[in-house]
């Protein structure tokens, strides 16, 4: 198997790439708050040519401290869970997911500028949960739960229950992970399967029960190559052998 297909591999990019997501949004903000500029005009701006450049940027620009805080710790988190079980489809989810939730946004939201890495955070947080429910693997599975267990409550912000909040940009990113999780099924990646879990596997030609009897009980190869159900069998053979001791006299 090649080392980029091994499933669930630990390395330098599972945190590399979340951590300069984070360090790069914070940078964003510090330059905004250092030279006194405010980026909310790149936002998302629906249905309009110039709202089209905030596709782009709109994931980089937030609104205050608070707005930044609350979209740190979940997009460390999921672009990590994403980096370490889905390593192979990890950039285009991320890529991907930044456009068409971004493109959804600007074709449903509201007359407003649309800003905030809270769009990639619903992509991820969809594509983590249903991927897992897809999978036929008892890891992602659990990963899902963990997903749900964590951030569920971001359901409920994909509805028009706060006026100050970009549902259209959250159910965006809702849709387009459960796309990408129905596009990159096959992606998943596969347990580790024993021969006898395998469609082909034969039991008269397992090496391993060759040592059991019909019965399950243990028998033992001799030298003589003669297999013994019983070890009373053996210890009887094992007497008929003469030892002789030479005693060292030097």
């Amino acid at each position: 198997m090649k080392k980029q297909e091994q499933p669930f591999a630990f390395n330098i990019d599972t945190l590399l790439y979340p951590i300069l997501f984070v360090l790069l949004i914070w940078l964003v903000f510090a330059i905004e708050i250092r030279f006194g500029l405010r980026f909310n005009k790149y936002g998302v701006y629906p249905q309009t040519i110039k709202g089209l450049r905030g596709i782009l940027f709109s994931p980089f620009i937030h609104s205050g401290l608070k707005h930044l805080y609350s979209n740190t710790i979940p997009l460390f988190v999921l672009s990590s869970a994403l980096f370490y079980f889905y390593r192979p489809v990890a950039f285009k989810v991320v890529i991907y997911g930044v456009l068409l939730s971004g493109f959804i946004t600007w074709l449903i939201g509201r007359p407003s500028y649309h800003i905030g890495a809270s769009g990639l955070i619903y992509v991820l947080f969809s594509f983590n949960f249903f991927k897992g429910l897809f999978a036929k693997n008892y890891r992602l599975i659990a990963l899902s739960l963990v997903v749900v267990f964590l951030y569920g409550s971001m359901f409920m912000y994909a509805f028009p229950i706060d006026e100050q909040v970009s549902w259209e940009g959250h159910t965006a990113g809702l849709i387009s992970g459960l796309i990408f999780a129905l596009i990159f099924r096959k992606s998943i990646a596969v347990s580790k399967r024993y021969a006898w879990e395998k469609p082909n596997y034969n039991e008269a030609e397992d090496e391993f029960l060759k040592h059991f009897d019909e019965n399950g009980n243990f028998i033992e190869l001799t030298s003589e190559n003669e297999w013994y159900s019983d070890t009373s069998e053996i210890s009887q053979d094992i007497s008929k052998f003469n030892y002789i001791f030479k005693e060292n006299k030097e």
